[in-house]
């Protein structure tokens, strides 16, 4: 059963305010409720419905509360339109650290505000392989419900570490890692020789970059587009952006490994 003051706790979760006050965050729906049961993520509390329980019986134990509770009950406390038959408080981790040498091409989102793209683009780092996303301060925060949602389970397997531009840069100096960034006026990112390591930087959602991390961008990149008409869409959404960057720099590496 899902009673009144924790009805009120889990809808209060919705606000980062809440979740850093409780140290708490939700998750809702079986294929992510599963995904976290699975991972590192502590389940402090996970409310599901009798048959839910016992076709998981695997890993319910990894949750160290478990409440039965009815459909009714899921979907009043939900935030979801259409619930599933559980959803889980989970403790809110601790930011990972920063990797020593990281490698590969890595992403920095410059203060992106939707929850829904931040979910995304960390759903599209899982399909890479991208282990660590960095993001400014400013960008909309990893345990909303939103990125929760959109991410798909991929963020109990992406880290996701805010930090300042300015630290990330000192801190990947020693890697001598080239910075690259997304510009209306960049290079055309289908003709550049893109290499196997670099840091590609995705500027907020109306702004772009701001002009203090584009100071610091030495390769700027643009998506070209294939339409001819003077009449189309300015630019892409910022998540569909890094699905294509990402897929450019993996499709460059993929090609370079079969030549040798």
């Amino acid at each position: 059963m899902i009673g009144k003051n924790k009805l009120k706790l889990i809808k209060s979760l919705a606000q980062k305010k809440y979740r850093l006050k409780e140290q708490s965050f939700l998750t809702e729906g079986d294929k992510i409720v599963l995904e976290v049961l699975e991972s590192e993520i502590k389940v402090k509390e996970l409310f599901a419905t009798p048959d839910f329980i016992s076709e998981n019986k695997k890993f319910i134990s990894n949750a160290a509360q478990v409440i039965e509770s009815t459909s009714a009950e899921i979907k009043k406390a939900s935030l979801l339109q259409q619930p599933q038959n559980c959803l889980a408080i989970c403790q809110l981790p601790s930011q990972p650290q920063l990797p020593p040498n990281p490698e590969g091409f890595l992403l920095f989102l410059d203060g992106i505000q939707d929850p829904g793209n931040l979910g995304t683009i960390i759903r599209t780092c899982d399909w890479f392989g991208i282990k660590y996303l960095f993001c400014s301060p400013d960008t909309a925060d990893a345990f909303n419900p939103k990125v929760i949602q959109a991410s798909m389970g991929s963020f109990t397997r992406v880290k996701t570490i805010f930090i300042p531009f300015d630290e990330l840069s000192v801190h990947l100096q020693k890697s001598q890692i080239p910075f690259y960034g997304t510009f209306l006026d960049g290079k055309n990112i289908y003709t550049e020789n893109l290499p196997d390591n670099a840091l590609i930087v995705l500027g907020n959602e109306g702004r772009g970059i701001r002009n203090e991390v584009a100071d610091k961008i030495s390769f700027p990149l643009n998506i070209p587009s294939f339409n001819p008409s003077e009449k189309k869409a300015e630019s892409l959404n910022v998540a569909v952006a890094a699905a294509i960057i990402c897929n450019e720099f993996a499709r460059k590496k993929f090609a370079i490994r079969n030549e040798s």
